[in-house]
């Protein structure tokens, strides 16, 4: 019987460098690398009149618009990839809509996650990355981009410091493989924090950790932040040859004949294993935490 794929959604406020690291997990791993709102004809649509087109959107109208887009998304694409043994990384997920349209917008959280639920049909991902970065951070990162801000990038600071609180609050008892993750520093740093996270709560490690900066010359720090999830371990880790070439939501036709938008495909990286064998800075130490 075929491995069943794991779906790992890295999440984060704006500004804190989830699509980056999205991007360089899905090389690493050789996963489906997608997005939300997004991924689809019909979520890239939707994801316009979420976030480009002006006018007031009521929160409850929202919170259907980004589960619309994501109930295509998993039908279209990530439950597809998944049973087919690939792994998925999703910039973005049902936490996105915990934390906007929960506890940024105010609307009911159990309301949100029940909606998200249904619109998935249950799927919910192995493991949640949540890059933490401090406001002034964030802020500054999106004033250096120099982009015009989408509708949600230009809510006020209020409605941004909700949302981060939230993701916080989420990592700190939400009930499945939640990591929290330090999102400052370059990003080749923070790629390796991530990658360690990972293997971790994939290899039967702590099953929701909190991964500080490390020293020069040492593993990434990792521990554990609450209680060990009920969700299944893996079958088996490490996960067989991964493809060398990870398929992209801008372009998943272009990705399939070997070609990447906006460039030559990544050059071919081992899987991240439960030791770090990809990178010897890879790794994550810490014991599972008991149930």
């Amino acid at each position: 019987m075929a491995r069943r794929g794991r779906l790992i959604a890295l999440e984060g406020g704006e500004g804190s460098g989830k699509s980056t690291q999205a991007v360089r997990l899905a090389e690493r791993l050789g996963a489906v690398l997608t997005r939300e709102p997004g991924g689809t004809e019909v979520g890239e649509r939707i994801r316009d009149l979420l976030l480009h087109e002006a006018g007031h959107l009521d929160p409850r109208a929202e919170a259907l618009l980004m589960a619309a887009a994501r109930a295509q998304h998993v039908a279209e694409v990530i439950r597809p990839a998944l049973e087919a043994g690939r792994d998925v990384v999703t910039d973005r997920y049902s936490g996105s809509s915990l934390a906007y349209q929960g506890f940024g917008r105010g609307l009911a959280v159990d309301d949100v996650r029940r909606l998200s639920d249904w619109a998935t049909g249950g799927l919910w991902p192995d493991v949640v990355v949540v890059l933490d970065v401090a406001p002034e951070e964030a802020a500054r990162r999106l004033t250096e981009r120099g982009a015009r801000p989408d509708r949600l990038e230009a809510e006020g600071a209020a409605f941004h410091r909700r949302v981060v609180e939230g993701f916080r609050r989420l990592a700190a008892d939400h009930p499945g493989g939640w990591v929290l993750v330090d999102g400052a520093g370059p990003p080749d740093a923070v790629a390796e924090r991530v990658a360690a996270a990972v293997a971790s709560v994939l290899a039967g490690g702590p099953s929701s950790t909190t991964c500080a900066p490390a020293p020069p010359s040492t593993s990434p720090r990792c521990t554990p932040a609450w209680s060990a999830s009920s969700r299944p371990l893996p079958s088996s880790w490490p996960p067989p040859p991964a493809p060398c070439t990870p398929t992209c939501w801008s372009d998943r036709r272009a990705a399939a004949s070997g070609r990447r938008r906006g460039g030559s495909p990544p050059p071919c990286c081992a899987p991240i294993s439960a030791a770090g064998a990809a990178s010897p800075a890879v790794g994550c130490s810490g014991a599972r935490t008991p149930t």
